[in-house]
Formats: structure tokens, sequence, C-alpha cells
């Protein structure tokens, strides 16, 4: 009997230099990013990214995890970390949407943080913050010590 086996391949090209990386030094570095690169689902419905970081916090790219509906989307922690180690991340920052425009973040937003934390501890990637954003301000896990 013959075997049959799926071929895996693991991927991540980038074409963008060092140089020309957006580096990130804060929420605000990070949550103006964001703000440029979102799709215009902002106020209709929530949408989870991550930011994918090299040591020096200089972005190599950015990844949609999920899109739900008008109140959550779900976010599947092994997605969010098969993605970083394809790209061999050293951090990540989080981010989702609250289209409601209340940018404090729900208990399932503080359980998740914590999750995807546990997480990236054992894999040694750092998570740098999760971001909420609305259509007029966002809410820093970091910044709030909240993580």
């Amino acid at each position: 009997m013959k075997n049959i086996l799926a071929e895996i391949k693991v991927n991540y090209q980038s074409k963008v230099k060092f140089s020309e990386m957006p580096f990130i030094s804060s929420s605000k570095d990070a949550e103006k990013l964001l703000r440029s690169m979102w799709s215009d689902s902002m106020e209709f419905k929530e949408e989870f990214y991550i930011l994918i970081l090299n040591r020096a916090n200089r972005v190599k790219g950015y990844y949609k995890v999920s899109e739900g509906g008008t109140a959550g989307t779900v976010v599947d922690p092994k997605i969010v970390f098969s993605v970083a180690l394809k790209c061999q991340a050293s951090g990540i920052i989080l981010a989702h949407n609250h289209p409601s425009g209340n940018s404090q973040p729900s208990e399932s937003d503080r359980q998740l943080t914590k999750k995807i934390k546990e997480g990236g501890k054992l894999l040694e990637i750092q998570i740098l913050d999760h971001i909420i954003i609305t259509a007029e301000s966002y809410y820093s896990f970091a910044d709030e010590e909240d993580m």
C-alpha cells in the first residue's frame, strides 16, 4: 500500500529593508501604524490583527487573525503563534477594534491577553501590548499596566 503524505511548507518572505521597517517605541506609534493599515470596517465589524516585531522593535509585518461581527471575533492563539513563529518574531503587538466606540477592554479581552501572554513566555515571544482601537480613541494594555 502506498503512503500518501501532505507536503508541509513554511514560508515568510520580506522585501522590506530593515531601515524601512517602522519603529515602535510607544503605544502611540503602534496605534498610528494600525490605523494606517486597518480595513474600512472600524465601526462596522470587529477585527483582530497582530504586528510582528523583531528584536529591535521594527515591524516586520502585520497579519489579520480574524474578523467577526459587531460584538466580537474569535481569536485562536494557535494561529497567532503559528504566524509569529513563521516570521521569527521576537515580539508581538495584539490589536482589535471595538465598533461600539467604547475602548475599554471586556473581561474576555483581558482573558485572551493573559492566555496569549502565557503562550508567548513558553515560546520566548514577548507580547508587547494589546491595543483596542475605536474610531476616536484607543486603549493600551501596556500603558494601563493591565497585562
